[in-house]
């Protein structure tokens, strides 16, 4: 039961701050879904950092828990970014929407190796 309370206590603390990037990003919204870029590109960062750590053998299973599976998996989310790319295609902007595939794939990456980087360096 606990493994399970973790992962929601997770989830909702990362649910939480995906919302406020998104109430923050507002203004910026425009046509191209920046805030849905940059909460995956954090949590990619997060996630890069997390997993430096666990591959240290230091992390203890009930942070991974909490931190990479709960948290990172309710801040970053594939779906809306799917939904998003599937409304620029939609409204003919499909070349916003081609853009938004490889910039999200290239930032994520960059974002898990700086994290990953971040950890080796910081801890």
């Amino acid at each position: 039961m606990q493994v399970f309370t973790l992962v929601f206590l997770g989830g909702g603390l990362g649910s939480i701050c995906r919302y406020a990037i998104t109430v923050w990003m507002q203004p910026w919204q425009l046509r191209f879904p920046w805030a849905t870029l940059a909460a995956n590109g954090l949590a990619c960062f997060v996630l890069g950092a997390l997993l430096g750590w666990q591959l240290s053998g230091q992390m203890p299973d009930r942070y991974r828990l909490l931190l990479a599976t709960g948290f990172c998996g309710g801040f970053s989310t594939f779906s809306t970014f799917t939904a998003e790319t599937w409304q620029l295609w939609q409204t003919g902007q499909t070349t916003a929407a081609m853009i938004n595939v490889a910039v999200s794939l290239a930032v994520c990456m960059v974002c898990l190796l700086l994290g990953l980087v971040f950890e080796a360096v910081v801890f």
